[in-house]
Parts: structure tokens; sequence; C-alpha cells
């Protein structure tokens, strides 16, 4: 194209006036270009060549590059587009807007003071003389432009680089031009700026539905995601006629993992098992991180037959163990499956059915499960029970029941072990293992024991004010011996009540006491402060040494109904029970048989020194009461 500043001039004359129309005009038009190119560039780099073509070719100035500053020691300039001009030549001469020698051209100054450098006439400016630069200065004259401009492109108030442009005089630039290119040079900086922020707006919008379909632990689909694709895949399942199958997976003894190790552990334990999991699945499947712990995998096709084969590979990868903290973990896996259509047809109830299907796994059974009828209601009714539960407890639903202790020797009533029942309004007498088991899962674990303990105090009260002083023992669980209130909790009841703490024992499990050795420990020896006696409940079955026993403010041991129950028929038992008769006296420590059940046992209890015994045939568990009662009739037809 041909530069304006050649055209030929009305009269011939070619007055500085006219020179100056022109270059005012050019720039004009240079500025009313780059303002279209603005509004269509929908990306930096297109935005840069584009606005370089318009100086170009629009404008009629020789060259146009945009150079980008580099934060590197050398504080070097980065050439991103050049127009007029070969990039390669720039880019092989190192330019950069350091204070130095090599620093001083119209580029590296407008970077460095973020000012623009107007008209340098590369004939005579010195900055191009150096002995870097003749080769440079040569290229420039061979290119056909003998000034050089340079603006500052400013970013959120940072240089980000500089606007070079070339024309052919070497007096270019006048005042009025270069305010016009100044106001191109501010408005590319403005569409740079722009569309960084349409960059960062849309990598917003990607990091948004990513956090809202993603697990960011994993990096696997999550909850929502599983539920939108499973809704997909289940509709196109029924269009074809063919059917599909969810897994539901749970990683087990996880929270314990988190207790004992850590979060930052359970985390790697999850992510482990997630990569393994993403190993073994195809590519037309979907694995989701769906819970804490719990995965899904949806297999878009295929039974029974095919997904049963999937939870047995699964399983087994699963189970190689897991190095973590230095430590090998078994993830303890168990999968339960839900079919589409035979176990529901949508995406909700297949998921609620595949998760039911999964708290039916058993070890013994290969780790995973197919969803049978009934399975989901059992586990609605668990979590209903967990509601009612709470306003049990609250309402005062509960009630007290006891089981007599009595003392071999003398066959005298000794004590009672206080127990809690619940009469359901609809389901009747719900099993007292399972509620318990509903409240530790629902976080009311603590209330039930504070109903307990009032309960218990308030009895025992009540049987001193009758004239009988019998010591009511109280179950205390693992939750409950680190609960920080507990002793307060105590105290404060013998405080109420103003009962001897002769009549109040408590007992503890010993599974519960190995939990936390040191934490059980500690609470013991605060409860013995308050002069209750203690007992180590169930034992045999929790593994404590020897060592660890001798250790605990204890006063006895009740020994598990499973050792005493089989004594008359199984030698190893009757070797456990006497044996740890035998422990328990040389210890110093009262002796208690659980599973009393019949007058066999009863002699052959008598006849290794057992204390107390306590089961079926001395009585079972009655409402409260009626133990005084009980215990009137007990004292006839034991004297």
């Amino acid at each position: 194209m041909a530069n304006p500043t050649d055209e030929p001039i009305e009269g011939g004359a070619n007055s500085a006036l006219t020179k100056e129309l022109l270059r005012v005009n050019r720039a004009l038009r240079t500025l009313s270009a780059g303002n279209h190119t603005l509004l269509r560039a929908s990306g930096e780099q297109e935005l840069l060549r584009d606005m370089c073509q318009v100086i170009v070719e629009t404008g009629g100035y020789r060259m146009a590059c945009v150079a980008y500053a580099e934060h590197d020691d050398a504080k070097s300039i980065r050439w991103m587009v050049c127009i007029g001009t070969e990039m390669e030549f720039l880019e092989s001469h190192h330019f950069t807007w350091a204070e130095t020698e090599v620093g001083r051209t119209a580029t590296g100054t407008a970077i460095r003071t973020g000012e623009p450098v107007v008209g340098r006439n590369l004939l005579t400016d010195p900055a191009y003389a150096i002995p870097a630069y003749p080769r440079l200065r040569k290229q420039m004259i061979q290119s056909g432009y003998a000034s050089a401009t340079a603006f500052p492109l400013r970013v959120e108030g940072e240089v980000l680089g500089a606007l070079v442009m070339g024309a052919v005089e070497p007096d270019a630039f006048n005042a009025e031009e270069v305010k016009l290119l100044q106001e191109m040079a501010d408005d590319l900086a403005y569409g740079i700026a722009n569309l960084r922020m349409r960059v960062q707006h849309r990598a917003a919008q990607a990091t948004i539905a990513r956090l809202a379909y993603y697990d960011a632990l994993t990096g696997m689909p999550n909850r929502t995601l599983l539920l939108e694709q499973l809704e997909e895949a289940m509709q196109a399942a029924k269009q074809q006629h063919r059917s599909l199958a969810l897994l539901h997976l749970e990683v087990g003894r996880f929270h314990e993992i988190n207790k004992v190790l850590g979060y930052r552990a359970g985390d790697e334990l999850l992510q482990e098992l997630g990569r393994r999991l993403a190993g073994a699945v195809q590519d037309d499947e979907m694995l989701a991180r769906v819970g804490e712990a719990e995965f899904a995998l949806l297999l878009p096709n295929g039974g029974a037959e095919h997904a049963i084969q999937v939870a047995q590979r699964l399983v087994s990868l699963l189970r190689e163990p897991v190095m973590v903290s230095g430590l090998m973990l078994d993830a303890n896996p168990r999968i339960g499956i839900a079919l589409f259509p035979g176990h529901a047809t949508d995406a909700d109830a297949l998921i609620r059915r595949a998760n039911a299907a999964m708290h039916q796994t058993k070890p013994v059974r290969g780790g995973y499960a197919m969803y049978t009828g009934g399975q989901e209601q059992e586990h609605i009714r668990r979590l209903a029970l967990m509601g009612d539960l709470h306003r049990a407890i609250e309402h005062n639903e509960l009630r007290l029941y006891c089981q007599p202790k009595v003392a071999i020797a003398s066959r005298r009533v000794c004590g009672a072990e206080a127990l809690v029942r619940w009469q359901h309004p609809q389901h009747g007498m719900i099993s007292t293992t399972e509620f318990i088991q509903l409240a530790e899962q629902a976080g009311t674990i603590t209330p039930l024991t504070n109903w307990m303990l009032e309960a218990a105090f308030s009895q025992s009260y009540a049987w001193q004010e009758a004239g009988l002083a019998r010591a009511l023992a109280v179950n205390l669980s693992a939750h409950d011996l680190y609960d920080p209130g507990l002793i307060d909790r105590i105290r404060g009841l013998f405080s109420t009540w103003g009962l001897d703490p002769a009549l109040i024992q408590f007992e503890l499990t010993e599974s519960a006491l190995m939990a936390d050795p040191a934490a059980a420990l500690e609470t013991l020896t605060r409860l013995k402060q308050l002069e209750v006696e203690l007992f180590v409940d169930d034992y045999g079955t929790g593994y404590s040494s020897l060592s660890y026993l001798q250790m605990l403010p204890v006063d006895g041991v009740k020994i598990d109904q499973s050792f005493v129950m089989p004594m008359m028929q199984s030698s190893d038992s009757e070797v456990i029970v006497h044996s740890t008769i035998e422990l328990g006296h040389n210890l110093g420590l009262k002796v208690v048989a659980e599973g009393v059940e019949s007058q066999a046992i009863w002699e052959r209890l008598a006849g290794l020194g057992c204390d107390v015994a306590q089961g079926y045939l001395i009585s079972k568990p009655m409402p409260a009461e009626q133990f005084q009662a009980w215990e009137s009739n007990w004292s006839q037809l034991s004297g």
C-alpha cells in the first residue's frame, strides 16, 4: 500500500502543514480501524496480530510489532507479533528492557519507564549505533522505515509490554499523531486486559463447574454428576430395551483410620484406592466418589452376571494392602449391586438400593451383595428409628431394666446390672444391641448414657429409701470413656442424690478399654477417685494382656457368657473360665460369671470358686420397679 505521505499534493505544494494533516489523518484512520479490531477479536494473539495488520495495511505505517516484557534475570523482551519486518531477525538480537546500554532501544525504554518513546531516528539515534545493533539498523533501513515509536501497554497498572511502530519518514510522529496513537495503544491494552478477564472468567466458570460436578480430592465425578449421567443412561437403556447396573462401594473402617492415623492418611488411602479403581474402569463406564469413603460405578451395559464379575474383580483389586503413613492397610471393601430395570426404574431409587445392598454384604460371601426386596425398607426403618430414638430419649420414653447378681457362696443378692429397654409404639420392643448401635451411628450415645445415669441414680435412691441397699452397675461405652464431661456429670449426680459411692458401680467392656488404652486408663483413674467399684465387662473377648489388666484400677472382671454358657460341653471353655477365676483372684479382683443358665453351671462355678453369678437361672432382666418384689421371693426360696 502506498504511504499517504507520498501521495501528490494539490498544486504540487509539499508544505509542512499538509504533512501534519496527512499524518493526523493516517493516525485517525488507524485508530478507527483499531477500534473495529478490538470489537471483533476473540483471543489475545488474534487481537495483537490484527491490530498490527491494521497499523500497517490501513494506517500506512511501515512496521508494527507488539513486545511483552519477561521478568527473568535478563529482563528479556519477547516479540509476540511483527508485521513489516521479520520476527526471527528481531528475536536473534536478544532485546532487553534492563537499564543497560543494550536496553536503551525505543522498545526497552518504553517498557522500563512506562512512558512513550517518540520518533526515534534510526539513522542518527545513538542507541542503535552501539556494536550490538549495526545489523539491526541495516535490516531496519532495508525494510524501509527510518523512525520508530514505542508506546507502553499498561494492564491493571503494570507495564505488560510495548506497541512498536515504524514509519518511512525520519521525522515522523508529531504531537497530534502521537496523541491519537497513544489512545490506540491504550485501547489495545484495554482489549488485552478485557480478553484476559474473559479467560479468567471462563476459567472461573470451569472451576465452578468442576467443583459442582467433580470431587476435589480424587478428581472423580461426584454424586451430582453421577445422578445426571445415571438418569441419561437409564433413559437410553429404556429406549434400547437393555439393562444396566450400579455398584456402590464403601471402604471399611475408614473412620477408625482417620481417628488413629489422621485425616491426611485417610485422604491418601482414598486417593490410592481411587487410582486403582480408575485403572480398572472401562471407557464406557463411569466411576464417581459419592460419599466420604464411598464410590459408585455405573455399568451402562450388562445384567447381574456381568455386575457380579465386576464386583468380584474390584473386591480382589481393593483387598490388596495399601501403604499409608508407613503402614500396610486393608481397605476391607464391600460392594452393593442394583440393576435397572429389575430393582429400580429411576436414578434415585437405584442409588438407594445399591447402597442398601452394600450394607448387607458379608466378608464370607465375597464382600459384595445383590439387592433383594426389603433391604431398602430395612435401611429406611433404621433411619427412622434414629430419629425416634432421639425423641424417646428427650421425652423419657425409655425404661430402666435390671438383671440381678447373686453371690454364689451365700446365694444372697449383691446387686444388679442396669439395662435400658425401648418399647417402640409401632415396632414393639427394639433389640438393645440394635438401638445402641443406632445411637452410636446417629451421635446420640451421649444423651443415651446421660439418660441411663439419671435413671440409675434415681432408682438407686428409690431403693435406698425403701430400705434396699443394692449396688447398681451402669455400662459405659468406648465413646463415654473419651467424653471429657463424663466425670463431672457423675460427680454432679452423686451430689444431687446424696448416694453412697458403694451403691453405684460401672462396667466397661474389655474391647472399649483396648480401643485407646492410655485414655481409658486416665478415665478409669478419675472414676476410681469417686470411690466407686469398676468392673471389666465381657472379659476374654478384647484380647487385653495380663500386664495391662494389672495396670487398671478395677475391682473385678465379668467373664463373658460366650465362655460360661458352653463350659459344661466344652473343656476349652471350662479351662478359660477356670484360669480367669484364678487370674482374677491372684490379682485381688472379684469375678462375676455372666450367662449362668443352668444349675450345673452354677455348681461348677461354685466349685471353681467364682464369686458372683448373673444369668437366666437367677432371673431374666426385669423392669427396675419389680426388683424389690423379686428379691423378696428369691430370699424366701433361697432361705
